[in-house]
């Protein structure tokens, strides 16, 4: 894995997730936080885990383990959610800035939240992240027609179609 792939995977993920939030944006608040079943309970809940593995894997990537979860009834809307995402896109654009190809084959420990010592190479983590983040969001876009509302689509080829690299 070289760096323009994963910037191009980054890229499209940052994409991806700013096409589902605005497919969330015109949710009532009922809607936005209606129990649907699936890994999490609601379009909100699931939106807040893809921001906050996001999340923590970057502090991971800088060296950290945080114990932080972020709490789905922080965000009132989906509005709240992409003011976090916007800052945490930033932070990543800052850490992609400051690698070179060597730093993607270094191995990367971290402890995760149940006190377990895990560690693989930066490239293979920043896959698990991109691949984390679409399975969520299909099942985020699940939800959105089950409220009746139509998903966009984040398939990465779309995103080559509208210019992406």
């Amino acid at each position: 894995m070289d760096l323009e792939r994963l910037d191009d995977l980054y890229r499209y993920n940052q994409w991806a997730n700013t096409r589902i939030l605005d497919a969330a944006v015109p949710l009532s608040r009922e809607e936005f936080v209606s129990p649907i079943p699936s890994s999490f309970p609601s379009v909100r809940d699931t939106l807040v885990h893809v921001l906050w593995a996001e999340w923590i894997w970057l502090q991971r990537w800088k060296g950290e383990s945080p114990k932080v979860v972020f709490l789905a009834g922080d965000y009132s809307d989906a509005g709240a959610i992409r003011s976090r995402w916007i800052e945490l896109q930033a932070e990543q654009a800052d850490f992609f800035r400051s690698l070179d190809a060597a730093a993607l084959t270094r191995t990367v420990r971290y402890v995760n939240l149940r006190g377990e010592t895990w560690e693989y190479a930066l490239w293979k983590q920043m896959l698990h992240v991109v691949n984390h983040s679409s399975y969520h969001r299909g099942q985020a876009a699940t939800m959105l027609r089950q409220l009746g509302r139509t998903p966009p689509s984040t398939d990465l080829l779309v995103f080559y179609d509208e210019g992406g690299r």
